[in-house]
């Protein structure tokens, strides 16, 4: 499974992401098209579709394989993309931000820049161009959020869903040299509860953890101001000569702002309370510490927003961190141990596209 880290390619959860993402990009671009003959004003609208290919092709730089195909429609024929390293999803990412950015115009064009500033600025961060990341992002309003929304009609939130009333999913502790989620009880950007019952699979005797930001129809922020000062603040501490005053600004800046913050649920019972306020944090003194600190608080600030994954292998990537220094090791509660994957796999479904074979690598 993909929570005991094992790469497998026939595993029936994968496959609807990864349909999902694909299915975004084809149909941001086919509404590109549309708009422009249609309806090409006002131009906010074309740039939100390539801010939201942009995003996609991130997720999918972050989350899978090297080896990601690309394919797409002329007209009704679907033309076969070819097997794309996570770096060039990366390039492609950047690319379809500016082009969002350079087609601005009407209604809500600032939130349509500041969606696609972030868009970049997390490419530029994922290819290790810190500085550039940094620029990207400059100007985006710390309380800046776009948001993907949910309806009773529409379709549930799933973080609600898997979690809160299905119990299927359970906040994580600790688990496998992973980080404290629930034992940071004096942590508002994570409200927990738990118990007192237990998870979907009864056959454990484990009480399942509730998460309190998400209700049933609760927005979900995708690309946050907040997001943006964590890239400056990483670009800052990875410059020729680090910056830690500007760092460690950036991290607190954000903490004082109680705006920021999930808000508390009516429902007591979840920790910490409403009105609980972030201390400011210190530099911890040495550059490795520095870097533990700073994905930290991106692991806390966008919990559950799909940031994670890529922040893990960047770990890896760019930091020279070992394996079993960042992902879940060792017992793995079900029984057996965790695997060693590291990303997601490419579904087997993608073996019709004749273009494809398997994950090119299953470097990070």
């Amino acid at each position: 499974t993909e929570d005991q880290r094992i790469f497998d390619d026939r595993n029936t959860f994968n496959a609807p992401p990864f349909r999902a993402i694909n299915r975004v990009r084809v149909q941001a671009g086919a509404t590109i098209d549309a708009l422009r003959q249609y309806q090409p004003s006002p131009a906010t609208n074309i740039a939100r579709m390539f801010a939201f290919i942009a995003y996609v092709e991130v997720l999918a730089g972050e989350h899978y394989c090297n080896g990601v195909p690309l394919s797409s429609f002329v007209g009704s024929a679907i033309t076969y993309g070819d097997p794309l390293s996570n770096d060039s999803l990366f390039a492609l990412a950047t690319a379809n931000a500016d082009s969002a950015i350079s087609n601005l115009g009407g209604v809500d064009s600032a939130r349509v820049q500041w969606l696609a500033q972030v868009v970049k600025g997390r490419a530029l961060l994922d290819r290790g161009q810190f500085a550039a990341a940094s620029t990207a992002v400059a100007g985006v309003p710390d309380t800046f959020h776009y948001d993907v929304t949910y309806s009773v009609v529409a379709g549930d939130n799933q973080l609600w869903a898997l979690n809160a009333s299905a119990r299927r999913y359970t906040v994580g502790n600790g688990d496998g040299g992973g980080l404290n989620f629930i034992g940071a009880r004096k942590d508002p950007r994570i409200r927990t509860k738990t118990g007192p019952d237990r998870i979907f699979d009864t056959a454990f005797n484990l009480q399942v953890t509730r998460q309190g930001t998400w209700d049933r129809t609760t927005a979900v922020k995708v690309a946050t101001g907040v997001e943006a000062r964590l890239i400056e603040a990483e670009a800052a501490l990875r410059a020729s000569t680090p910056d830690y005053i500007t760092w460690l600004a950036r991290l607190n800046q954000l903490r004082r702002n109680t705006q920021l913050y999930p808000p508390a649920p009516a429902d007591t019972s979840y920790k910490p309370v409403a009105g609980t306020v972030l201390a400011d944090t210190t530099d911890p003194g040495t550059d490795p510490a520095r870097v533990d600190l700073t994905f930290r608080e991106r692991a806390f600030w966008m919990f559950g927003t799909g940031h994670r994954l890529g922040d893990m292998r960047r770990l890896l990537r760019q930091y020279g961190r070992t394996e079993n220094t960042v992902y879940p090791h060792g017992a793995w509660f079900k029984g057996g141990n965790f695997g060693d994957a590291i990303q997601m796999p490419i579904p087997f479904d993608e073996q019709n596209n004749p273009k494809f074979v398997r994950c090119a690598d299953r470097l990070p």
